[in-house]
């Protein structure tokens, strides 16, 4: 059996992505690999074992290409309300979805975030 452990995306700014995944969803580095290619760095929600990499390569300054944002990560929250105030305080939701009660974000890479409440 396997077991999930990390997903990875590639950003062009690490402070910048860092600063804005503790900010809108109090994701918080939890280990670090740094080398003279590139940096990575995971952060964790502190509830789990799941971490998100982010994944700088240094020297990088061409944004990557995502395709149609099909793609994206499920975050589950305790009180959709206020997690959705403070996300249109940051102005970066991208998609919402009133009829099954969703959201999406996007964070400064342009990767979507759904923001879904706690079952």
């Amino acid at each position: 059996m396997a077991i999930f452990s990390h997903s990875s995306f590639n950003v062009l700014d690490l402070d910048k992505s860092i600063a804005f995944y503790d900010k809108a969803l109090g994701l918080k580095p939890v280990r670090e690999i740094k080398n003279d290619k590139f940096s990575l760095t995971f952060l964790g929600d502190g509830a789990t074992d799941f971490t998100l990499e982010l994944t700088c390569i240094n020297g990088r300054t061409e944004p990557y290409d995502l395709g149609e944002c099909e793609f994206h990560l499920a975050f589950a929250v305790d009180d959709m309300e206020a997690m959705k105030a403070k996300h249109q305080e940051m102005d970066c939701i991208c998609f919402e979805n009133t009829h099954m009660g969703i959201y999406f974000i996007e964070d400064p890479d342009g990767y979507w975030l759904e923001i879904v409440p706690k079952r």
